[in-house]
């Protein structure tokens, strides 16, 4: 399960790693928390018009990496609060559909370099993913009124934290490049100049492997916690 803040968020932070996945048979999950209504400095767009229209782009992306589904909270873009209810409702979804595995932000990262500064929600998503996962969502003694939904416990395995300052893991999606673009592409309203983006998104992507091969990969760092 990807546990992110906004539409195109999964595409960007990990879509290499989601495509490589879904190829080799996982079962995936998108849980976006907010609506992404403030995503356009366009002046004939309305928040309403805009949540219909990034909801259909994130389907869009996420039929092309290969997830099973997409839940959408409907929380404010920019609003983001790691609330106790918002919790309740993430330890729902982990608990519904029992993920061995949860991809989210790295909480902790408030900046990336000197030229960027880490968006408030994608702080918040993180903050409530990991305190879904423990002890939320493993735990019947929290939120007992998920049981009465038929909603027992479930244990996460490992958690993948992306944006970490010091990743633990890098997975190579060379193979799964183009699929990633291609998925990135799907979020049009997102999007001023497509040739530009992708050559931001290769250049970030770029590593070197142990072999001392130039690979594209994501880095994250991860917590074996089953």
């Amino acid at each position: 399960m990807v546990i992110m803040a906004h539409p195109d968020d999964p595409e960007f932070f990990c879509g290499g790693t989601v495509s490589l996945w879904c190829a080799a048979g996982t079962e995936a999950s998108y849980l976006i928390l907010t609506n992404g209504n403030k995503g356009s400095d366009d002046p004939k767009m309305t928040p309403e018009k805009l949540v219909t229209i990034r909801q259909a782009e994130q389907q869009a992306a996420a039929h092309v990496l290969g997830v099973k589904r997409v839940i959408f909270f409907d929380e404010p873009d920019g609003e983001l609060e790691p609330t106790l209810d918002l919790r309740k409702r993430v330890a729902a979804e982990i608990r519904r559909y029992k993920p061995d595995t949860i991809i989210a932000p790295d909480p902790t990262r408030y900046f990336f370099s000197n030229r960027y500064i880490n968006h408030a929600d994608h702080r918040a998503a993180g903050v409530v993913a990991i305190d879904a996962v423990f002890p939320a969502a493993r735990n019947r003694m929290y939120h007992p009124e998920l049981l009465a939904e038929g909603l027992e416990p479930h244990a996460v395995k490992e958690v993948h934290l992306f944006g970490a300052e010091r990743p633990d893991i890098w997975v190579d999606i060379s193979e799964a490049f183009n699929t990633k673009i291609k998925a990135i592409l799907c979020h049009n309203s997102q999007i001023k100049d497509p040739e530009a983006l992708q050559e931001r998104v290769a250049e970030r992507s770029k590593g070197i492997d142990e072999y001392g091969r130039e690979v594209y990969r994501e880095g994250f760092r991860v917590m074996k916690i089953g």
